[in-house]
């Protein structure tokens, strides 16, 4: 869900304004997945440009206060919420630990990096959800090193009906700054793309495994 509209059309614009966010609805990108997209997230982006980190940083950083008090630790999912979860600890004054995909297969075969003692309360830093399936992965791993995951921030969501699926399947409370509702509306609303383009990305949405432009 999100916690505030303000800061979504904020959040959106931002994104756009860097092309952490890329709309190219006749020049779609194709991800990893092998699904064809008009659009293209990387909030790593946002690490380069020091007002805008520091806003998500803060902003993030108040809503972790707000809804869950100050947790024990900050988790950051590997690789792209590592650095925005770093940044969330640093501000909160807080132990950051960060999960990987999966366990390493030499040394200690972590897959929890970082001092995590158990029983700690951990909030956990993403950077864009798409299905929610890695994202929920590293919740999992989290659990498994018997710490109490209080819920989940993410910078963004495409709003997916699989991730919310998910997120509910596995009872884990979701909270993000913007998502794809607020990126179309701002979009719009500067010009950025057309309204034909917004029907296509409209359309992408509601199906994006079948989607062909």
């Amino acid at each position: 869900m999100i916690k505030n509209k303000d800061t979504a059309k904020k959040t959106a614009e931002l994104l756009l304004q860097i092309k952490a966010i890329k709309l190219q609805p006749n020049d779609p990108f194709t991800w990893a997945s092998g699904w064809k997209s008009p659009i293209y997230c990387d909030n790593r982006t946002t690490l380069s440009f020091p007002l805008i980190r520091t806003f998500l940083r803060q902003e993030i950083a108040n809503l972790v206060i707000e809804k869950y008090g100050k947790p024990d630790v900050i988790a950051g999912v590997a690789t792209g919420a590592i650095a925005l979860g770093v940044l969330v600890a640093e501000e909160l004054g807080l132990p950051f630990v960060y999960v990987r995909p999966e366990a390493k297969k030499h040394g200690r075969q972590n897959q929890v990096e970082g001092m995590l003692e158990s029983g700690s309360n951990v909030v956990v830093i993403e950077d864009l959800i798409s299905t929610g399936k890695s994202s929920l992965n590293a919740v999992k791993a989290l659990k498994k090193a018997n710490a109490t995951v209080k819920g989940m921030i993410a910078i963004f969501s495409y709003g997916f009906e699989v991730a919310d699926k998910n997120f509910k399947k596995d009872n884990v409370e979701l909270t993000i700054l913007s998502n794809y509702e607020s990126l179309l509306e701002q979009a719009s609303k500067t010009n950025y793309i057309s309204e034909k383009d917004i029907d296509t990305l409209n359309d992408w949405r509601e199906n994006p495994s079948e989607w062909k432009q």
